[in-house]
């Protein structure tokens, strides 16, 4: 299969990889669908991150199930699914606290690499999130920020309390800042602050409360 291998700082490269196989019995293989550029894949491609050996790229994802291991029990082949950028078994103490991210089973899936045409998914059951109904394009492009920046923006917002009453500033206008924007609004903040030098991404904050 073809995959992104980053090899330096401005060398990124598609290349042919092995495609995966289930190695737990929590495994899934999705075909991906689409994958996102994240901020944090810029930081080694622009030499701000050291890159000490080829790497694959992507923890941003959706895609189709084709496999999945024996002891997977609510995601099955065929299922169109989310995938979380941690992959977690969201069954373990930190994970019932609302921290899957730190899960004692945590893998990063850019260790993984999704910008490629199939992946294999740690902890399906905990990491890939079902999607019923019609996948549009629309659609698809905002379950891709469900994957990682929504989450990110989302717990910022429950972190910071954000509800009924309160005001908050979400400091920065990013993909992250401007979901935190969205989802303190939706927590029902009364007033919102977006520190922004951008005027389309001001726009955009505005939008989302």
């Amino acid at each position: 299969m073809r995959a992104v291998i980053m090899h330096g700082p401005g060398d990124v490269r598609v290349e042919d990889v092995p495609t995966p196989e289930l190695v737990e019995p929590t495994d899934a293989i999705i075909r991906v669908d689409a994958a996102c550029i994240c901020g944090s894949d810029l930081w080694p491609y622009r030499g701000i991150s050291p890159v000490k050996r080829p790497s694959r790229m992507g923890h941003e994802y959706i895609g189709v199930v084709e496999q999945v291991g024996s002891e997977v029990r609510d995601i099955r082949v065929g299922d169109f699914v989310v995938g979380s950028f941690m992959a977690s078994d969201n069954t373990c103490e930190i994970c019932r606290a609302g921290y899957q991210s730190r899960c004692i089973h945590v893998v990063g899936m850019g260790s993984i690499g999704t910008q490629a045409e199939y992946a294999r998914i740690p902890w399906a059951d905990g990491t890939l999130v079902k999607v019923t109904g019609d996948i549009t394009p629309e659609r698809r492009r905002s379950l891709l920020a469900a994957s990682d920046v929504l989450g990110t923006g989302w717990f910022a917002a429950v972190a910071a309390e954000a509800g009924p009453g309160k005001t908050v500033a979400v400091v920065g206008d990013g993909a992250v800042g401007l979901l935190g924007v969205l989802a303190a609004s939706q927590l029902g903040a009364e007033r919102i602050i977006a520190m922004s030098r951008h005027a389309d991404r001001q726009a955009l904050a505005r939008r989302f409360g």
